[in-house]
């Protein structure tokens, strides 16, 4: 049997994955990420090891935070202060002697979705409403990039919000007025003092508001048949957040049409299902 790996490769987890040729999931194992590089690279090898057996590996996809170079495969991922410019593909490759792929988890997400999501469309826009707020867009099922190859950083959009405490409003990237600073995990801490799920209805309605005016942004920009939320905020948020940010759409987006806006279903194995359909992808595509 032949089988493609895929690596979550997470800030505080590692989870590695092998999948059958049609990428659905056999088997899977979890380890917490060492601080390390020497460490984690070791940890990545021996888990590949255990879930492989004695099956051929066709080619392995690896998500992991940016930046990074999805060419190169250089990562650099910010949650990890040892990983610097790792040259993630090149160590991978040497030591499986197979095709490695990595990209930016929420790219990999995007794919996630579009491969093994229920919703199915052309345009796909997946942004996950967590920690903080990232996103990816599969257009025809190829991934949009930005100049130079780069990742657009649609948490980083300014907006007008509201927001009854515009002074303790603050982003990790250092500007004014980022979406992420308002309506991501992080962002909802700093500015109500408590988490999201411990929100009343009117700070709620804020929250709801500002991710409301992002989304109508992506709609009028990318123009996306349908925008999949996830990440513990959005899905916290449940049916009612989706709901209100579909209306305030409909209000707002007056001359292009209005995606459909629904809750991700893939929950835990998001990135790793990607990490599976991005090596699925490249080595169909070759």
């Amino acid at each position: 049997m032949s089988i493609y790996i895929g690596l979550d490769i997470g800030g505080t987890k590692i989870l590695v994955a092998a999948a059958g040729e049609k990428g659905e999931l056999i088997r899977e194992t979890r380890e917490e990420t060492p601080a390390d590089l020497h460490e984690g690279i070791d940890s990545l090898n021996r888990m590949i090891a255990e879930i492989r057996r004695d099956e051929d590996i066709i080619a392995i996809g690896a998500a992991i935070g940016g930046p990074l170079d999805w060419k190169t495969g250089v990562v650099s991922p910010l949650h990890q202060p040892q990983w610097r410019n790792v040259p993630l593909k090149q160590i991978m490759e040497q030591e499986w002697q197979r095709p490695f792929f990595v990209d930016v988890d929420t790219n990999v997400a995007a794919l996630a979705e579009y491969r093994f999501g229920r919703t199915k469309a052309e345009k796909l826009f997946y942004m996950t409403v967590s920690t903080g707020i990232g996103g990816g867009y599969v257009m025809d099922g190829a991934l949009y990039r930005g100049m130079g190859g780069a990742h657009p950083e649609v948490g980083h959009q300014c907006i007008t919000y509201r927001c009854r405490f515009p002074e303790r409003i603050s982003c990790e990237c250092g500007a004014t007025n980022c979406l992420e600073g308002l309506v991501s995990g992080n962002g909802i801490r700093r500015v109500y003092g408590q988490a999201a799920e411990n929100l009343d209805e009117d700070y709620w309605k804020e929250v709801t508001y500002n991710l409301g005016q992002g989304l109508r942004n992506i709609a009028a920009i990318y123009l996306p048949d349908v925008i999949v939320l996830g990440g513990g905020v959005s899905v916290g948020g449940g049916d009612k957040l989706i709901a209100d940010i579909q209306n305030i759409m409909q209000e707002n987006l007056k001359i292009v049409p209005v995606p459909r806006v629904v809750l991700s279903e893939l929950g835990y194995h998001t990135a790793l299902l990607g990490a599976v359909a991005l090596a699925m992808q490249q080595t169909t595509s070759d």
